[in-house]
């Protein structure tokens, strides 16, 4: 178990090095840099054992941001508009905790 942890470890700060995971609250997000639709990126992640992004506080919004700093370009949330128009919700359905939306977002123009 140790040693399973140290190489952990180590792969961990080398993807920090070339900025491809960031943590926060337990959780890692990682991203390949590479630009992918919705339904690609959502493969990638269940087949790397993980899911779309979803940001339930600041820390985690913050962790998300960096990433998309880092590579200049938007990133995909596990979010979608629920039946009511305006109101989101996570991929299974469940309700929103925590959102952090500029003022007049969404607005469903352009890219969110």
């Amino acid at each position: 178990i140790c040693q399973l942890a140290h190489r952990i470890s180590r792969l961990e700060r080398a993807l920090q090095l070339d900025k491809m995971i960031t943590a926060s609250g337990g959780k890692i997000f990682a991203t390949s840099g590479k630009k992918a639709d919705f339904h690609t990126t959502l493969k990638k992640c269940k087949e790397a054992g993980g899911s779309i992004a979803t940001p339930s506080n600041e820390g985690e919004n913050n962790a998300i941001l960096h990433l998309v700093k880092n590579f200049n370009t938007y990133t995909y949330l596990g979010i979608r508009e629920s039946l009511t128009p305006s109101k989101f919700q996570l991929l299974n359905g469940t309700q929103l905790s925590y959102t952090n939306w500029h003022l007049n977002e969404p607005s469903g123009k352009g890219k969110e």
